[in-house]
């Protein structure tokens, strides 16, 4: 696999190429880059280290000290030239140790030296490093980076086995101590961080992870001191302050993907601002009138008074107003409502959002009528659906209802047992919601059918009495039209929470945290399974950190506008507790959901029982195209089940990602042994999926589907109107206007669509799956080829999927709404897309 090098000369010529730090302004609205900090060439001294000839504890020898020389410029980039010295026994380098004397720190890309070696299509030695490297005093250990050579610990040289071990230790650090930003130390905690006792009870959150009760993956260390209120609590860095929070130096965002960043996160800033707009009078952030009224601020904004900048007492908000002019907020169209402004109020677009929208994990196929229930029946009764025969029987266009589930065609969007043990607490906030129910019916032209739904509370006697519930079904006229268009909008608040905190946040971010972090800990970069994965936890750490500090925390956004408010977190620490590893593959999760079967005839290995799924169809030939990949790449490494057991750093890996990145769930039964190539190729595949296609499903049509909230509301304020109350009159005279007043206010919506955003744009500097950061992430020819291939995979299956979504015969690939199905397209420009899979959950 390795290319052998040719080093008879003394000197050897090399090329450095680094990127100077830029200082950034961050002011309300953008970023502003100020001066470039210089870098001297003399004062940054690399050594290279021999992988052949060391001293007698293994070491590989040190060559003679060298500067950078010749500085020159491309773009953002500087070039500098380097010469090594070095005697005639030195042999082969295979890492270099480099100190930078100078007092900022610089972004270290890559070493390479010109040297001849045995395969032509290799030019020169590479040493990528991707790193930032700060002023030689920051650090305690040299800071060393390896050649571009992937080895299995026993196949390392042995003079470089002491300097890889010694990086790994140095990267997992001593779990004590203040971390600096300067700092690359890997380790674990528990969300401790998410309350804060110092501003009073309001703001006490429970600690998740560590306990039966409420369970979780592990985060990031941050090292920062606990609370004075509760010393189990670590302490919260101020809002304005939030970039500060510590990650690993190198899992920071780019300078250009952090200018992206704030250029959209500016219009959050409204939590921040709305109490001194209100205050400056004649500004409503409290209530949309109608429909038309929200599609205003996808043209024009907020209009401002034109006073208000000289009433503004506040520097920023100065700054902020002057930035955005006098239309406040001004929001892009979502694709949701471009072709037709009211096909999303359909049934069928409904019903199609669950196969082709931004959460189509949940819908599951129906086994049993009446719908049953998993809760204990000794703390919260009977739970069992009052969905009756009569409510849905003559809808099922002939069949009985037995014939119907025999046939595979009635499906369930069940949102019931997830909140019922919370609907209590939730309900006694300014929230108001029921647990849910929601019947479908597969028809003949493959587009689902709603039948019904059950909007459920909890019994007003006690839980142990059960619950009680009204069933709605499909109503065109009048006031019953209207309340049936509020009992979707209650299933749409829970489907719209269920999704941001639990398939989106749990299922992807926090799940694949701990995953990072383990793999830094315990695999060195030379590791072929790190080079494997590392592309996928690319900028994973940083945005949750920011999510930690910003959206999940209590009176963050998520608690302003998801339906849970307070109870956000909590419920999703209940959900941990059904998580299983081996079924977030796609194939398990589509049987367990039973919207699919084994089928060994077929080629993906299963058959889909809802043909048109679009999310299934085109998430199956990704899956697919993962693990073929990560087979084929995987079997050039590991020959035997006997090298992958005795692989010491993949069996470190795998252990420590079990009992300490998940050590809630470590004694689980299901873990893969990590004994087999199989276990390996199906571990390195779901970690795959997740990062990638699984997050760029959920999460990159957000604005698209959800940036217009009347489709995707993520709160309800108060529960089904009553015959004969003023909200009952109120929607019989004004359904816009009742629609309107139950689901998220003006200042959530501002808010939430704000974050929304954010989390559906793409940055300029986003890789994709099948894409590297470089050409030269490895120097094995059967990877890059292997990669090759994938990356051709891709492109065939992105040409499948335009074929299918410009086919007729596809009704879910386009729906009333006329928006192709494009979450699964590999590759996406910068911006708001809705389509594009990055190789990371990098937003």
């Amino acid at each position: 696999m390795a290319s052998t090098s040719k080093l008879e000369s003394k000197k050897i010529n090399g090329t450095v190429v680094l990127v100077k730090k830029k200082a950034l302004e961050l002011v309300p609205s953008e970023v502003v880059q100020q001066q470039t900090y210089e870098i001297l060439g003399d004062k940054v001294i690399l050594q290279l280290i021999s992988s052949v000839n060391g001293d007698s504890e293994n070491k590989g020898k040190l060559g003679n000290p060298t500067h950078l020389r010749d500085e020159s410029k491309v773009g953002d980039e500087s070039k500098f030239s380097v010469t090594f010295d070095l005697d005639e026994e030195f042999g082969a380098p295979g890492a270099f140790i480099i100190k930078n004397f100078n007092p900022s720190e610089f972004f270290l890309k890559k070493l390479t030296l010109e040297v001849e070696v045995d395969d032509p299509s290799h030019r020169g030695m590479h040493f990528v490093c991707n790193s930032w490297v700060y002023p030689a005093e920051k650090y305690k250990s040299d800071r060393i980076f390896f050649v571009n050579q992937a080895w299995l610990p026993s196949e390392t040289p042995v003079k470089l086995r002491w300097y890889r071990e010694e990086e790994l230790l140095n990267l997992r650090g001593n779990g004590i101590g203040k971390l600096e930003e300067w700092d690359r130390v890997y380790d674990y905690a528990y969300y401790n961080d998410l309350g804060n006792p110092e501003k009073g009870s309001t703001y006490v959150r429970p600690i998740l992870g560590g306990s039966i009760k409420y369970p979780y993956p592990r985060r990031g260390r941050t090292s920062r001191p606990p609370t004075k209120t509760d010393p189990n609590s670590e302490s919260r860095l101020p809002l304005l302050m939030s970039f500060g929070i510590y990650v690993p130096r190198d899992e920071k965002f780019a300078p250009l993907k952090m200018t992206d960043f704030i250029r959209i996160a500016h219009k959050v800033i409204v939590q921040l601002l709305v109490p001194e707009l209100e205050s400056l009078g004649n500004i409503n952030l409290n209530e949309f009138n109608s429909f038309e009224d929200i599609l205003k601020i996808y043209g024009g904004g907020i209009n401002l008074p034109e006073d208000v900048l000289q009433r503004s007492s506040t520097e920023m908000i100065k700054e902020f107003i002057q930035s955005s002019g006098q239309e406040f907020l001004e929001y892009p169209m979502p694709q949701v409502i471009k072709e037709d402004k009211s096909a999303w109020r359909t049934d069928e677009e409904f019903a199609r959002e669950m196969l082709a929208g931004i959460n189509p994990v949940c819908i599951c196929g129906l086994k049993e009528f009446p719908p049953t229930s998993k809760l204990d029946p000794k703390v919260y009764g009977d739970q069992t659906s009052n969905i009756t025969r009569e409510h849905i029987q003559n809808q099922l266009d002939g069949l009985t209802i037995e014939e119907a589930i025999k046939a595979n065609q009635l499906f369930i969007l069940n949102h019931h047992d997830t909140l019922m043990p919370y609907m209590r607490q939730i309900n006694m906030t300014s929230t108001k919601i029921y647990a849910s129910r929601t019947l479908l019916f597969l028809q003949k032209d493959g587009t689902l059918k709603l039948l019904g739904i059950e909007l459920s509370l909890p019994h007003p006697d006690g839980d142990q009495h059960g619950f009680i519930s009204k069933v709605f079904t499909p109503q065109e006229y009048g006031t019953e039209a209207s309340i049936w268009q509020l009992a979707k909008a209650y299933v749409a608040v829970n489907d719209s929470g269920v999704h941001q905190l639990i398939s989106h946040w749990l299922h992807t971010h926090a799940t694949i945290e701990p995953i990072v972090i383990a793999t830094n800990r315990q695999l060195s970069v030379l590791h072929p399974i790190y080079k494997l994965l590392h592309p996928h936890f690319r900028d994973t750490m940083h945005i949750n950190a920011l999510a930690r500090q910003t959206l999940l925390n209590a009176g963050g956004i998520l608690e302003q506008t998801v339906f849970p408010t307070k109870y956000a977190m909590e419920m999703t620490s209940a959900a941990y507790k059904d998580w299983v590893f081996p079924e977030q593959a796609l194939p398990a999760d589509l049987i367990k959901r039973g919207v699919a079967i084994e089928d060994p005839e077929s080629e993906k290995g299963i058959r889909l029982l809802i043909q048109d799924y679009p999310y299934a169809v085109d998430g199956l030939e990704i899956w697919s195209a993962i693990k073929s990949w990560v087979q084929e790449y995987c079997t050039i490494y590991y020959k035997t089940d006997d090298m992958i057991q005795k692989d010491t750093e993949l069996q470190a890996w795998w252990k420590e990602l079990q009992e300490e990145g998940h050590g809630d769930k470590k004694d689980e039964p299901w873990w893969p042994k990590m004994q087999t190539l199989k276990e390996l190729t199906d571990s390195c595949t779901i970690i795959i999926w997740i990062a990638s296609a699984l997050h760029a499903a959920i999460n990159f049509g957000q604005y698209p589907y959800g940036g217009y909230l009347p489709n995707r509301p993520s709160m309800s304020r108060r529960l089904m109107p009553e015959p004969g109350s003023p909200e009952f009159e109120e929607l019989k005279t004004n359904p816009e206007k009742g629609y309107l007043s139950t689901i998220t206010p003006q200042l959530q919506t501002l808010i939430g669509i704000s974050a929304i955003e954010i989390l559906s744009t793409h940055s300029s500097d986003e890789i994709y799956l099948g894409q590297r950061d470089t050409p030269e992430w490895t120097n094995d020819k059967e990877p890059l080829q292997a990669l090759e291939r994938f990356g051709k995979k891709l492109t065939e299956i992105e040409e499948k999927i335009i074929k299918m979504n410009n086919d007729k015969k596809w009704k879910n690939r386009m729906g009333p709404i006329k928006m192709s199905y494009t979450l699964l397209y590999p590759i996406s420009e910068p911006g708001l897309t809705g389509k594009g899979i990055p190789n990371s959950v990098s937003i």
